[in-house]
């Protein structure tokens, strides 16, 4: 194996850590004798362990080295990996030393384990190869990124020579890109650090347009914004704006759900973070992925300056925002900076003379925002509307009369009606057909 992993070239920067190079330096151990056959063994177990820990994330099944070998392909960003995403594999002289990598994979997808579990006396590897999940109810977080690694994993299994293999793996890259980025929708930034640290977001909620009852014109705007940025024509940042309750995040995260196929990524941002705007800006602006940086209940109180650094990223300075990036943002507040009566006139206070120039600014964040959608409280009509609508989807079958009857008490004790309140209601009712 060790022989294998020496030839790759783009793809030889493993880590010292990960998996296969681990694994690497045991087979060449083993041949060299220099360990006991107890210390191979435990080394061999403690990697196996961890290639199960990776398949229970990403859901692998039937033989999990080979889709352990898939992942470490899709995963691996290197220069011919990170070009293949932008622009296809085109022509040229590094297409030759990826098929000589790629060839070196092919020989591990089929690597004979018989000679070291014979000598050590294992079987681990052979169990490997014939792997039958344990069946999951419930749903994974990763599955679908475990699909495109597993359905990689039998095409390559299948390639007779390097020249196929390279047409999948490009192809592969081209549609759905490299590493995190291309496996994943949506990440986060670490809480702590200055850097700009994505981690993925596993636990995405599966939420899409249809679920929000009503507020088609404002879905239809978000739509349309999204859909020229995805396609490359001028689009402007967003500000979804309005009631609590009334949908604004879970129209962002519908956005997320219908158009990751399409290449659409998202980053959420805490506004403790703004600091580190421009490095993430900068870490993704070269990729192949559109970008919505999403922040969430987006407000600032009167002795808050964090909205600066915003202000500067979305429209300030010498670059020019990159093509891949848009801000949407949702927020309570139209104006996003708590604005009292003394901001307003030209007159001294507490050492400031223009304070006008001071309620500009702070208006001025809004409007940076070419998109600015309301989300409004709904009217009783509405509400009852979306109440009913929601009953039918989850299946409650109470008498409209009684199931409005309820609505109404529900909402005067849970903060007044919206599609929120609506959706809790229905939740609870759902169990509790008796009332």
């Amino acid at each position: 194996m060790h022989h294998e992993t020496a030839r790759l070239l783009l793809y030889g920067d493993l880590g010292k850590d990960s998996i296969l190079a681990r694994l690497a330096k045991t087979f060449s151990d083993w041949e060299q004798g220099t360990r006991t056959k107890e210390q191979l063994v435990r080394s061999i177990y403690d990697q196996i362990k961890r290639l199960l820990d990776l398949a229970t994330e990403y859901c692998f099944d039937r033989d999990l080295w080979q889709d352990y070998l898939a992942y470490v392909i899709i995963t691996n960003e290197n220069s011919f990996s990170l070009t293949c995403e932008r622009a296809g594999a085109g022509e040229g002289s590094v297409n030759d030393l990826a098929r000589a990598d790629l060839a070196a994979f092919l020989r591990l997808f089929h690597y004979d384990f018989r000679a070291i579990e014979a000598d050590l006396d294992i079987d681990c590897f052979s169990r490997l190869r014939n792997y039958q999940a344990l069946p999951k109810k419930e749903q994974r977080y990763n599955k679908q990124a475990g699909e495109k690694i597993h359905q990689l994993s039998l095409e390559l299994s299948q390639c007779e020579n390097e020249q196929q293999a390279f047409e999948l793996v490009t192809e592969f890259y081209r549609r759905w890109g490299v590493g995190d980025l291309g496996l994943n929708r949506a990440f986060r930034l670490l809480p702590e650090g200055s850097g700009a640290e994505l981690v993925p977001v596993k636990n995405i909620d599966a939420v899409v347009f249809d679920d929000l009852i009503g507020y088609d014109l404002q879905k239809q705007q978000l739509r349309d914004n999204t859909e020229a940025f995805l396609q490359g024509f001028a689009a402007n940042n967003v500000l979804l704006y309005g009631d609590s309750g009334t949908g604004k995040s879970t129209s962002v995260k519908a956005l997320l759900n219908e158009y990751f196929d399409q290449g659409l990524r998202m980053i959420q941002i805490d506004k403790y973070q703004f600091r580190r705007l421009a490095q993430v800006i900068s870490a993704v602006k070269n990729r192949s992925f559109r970008f919505i940086i999403f922040i969430d209940d987006l407000s600032f109180e009167e002795n808050e300056v964090e909205y600066k650094y915003l202000k500067a990223v979305i429209e300030g300075g010498l670059e020019t925002r990159p093509h891949n990036i848009l801000i949407y943002a949702t927020s309570n507040r139209r104006h996003l900076i708590r604005e009292t009566w003394k901001d307003r006139g030209d007159m001294e206070h507490q050492g400031d003379i223009h304070r006008s120039d001071t309620m500009e600014e702070k208006l001025s964040l809004a409007a940076r925002f070419g998109v600015q959608i309301n989300f409004s409280q709904p009217d009783r009509a509405q509400y009852h509307d979306i109440v009913e609508a929601l009953a039918r989807r989850q299946g409650v079958t109470m008498e409209r009369e009684r199931l409005l009857y309820l609505a109404d008490r529900w909402e005067i004790r849970h903060g007044g009606v919206s599609g929120r309140t609506a959706q809790q209601f229905v939740n609870y009712i759902e169990s509790r057909p008796e009332e």
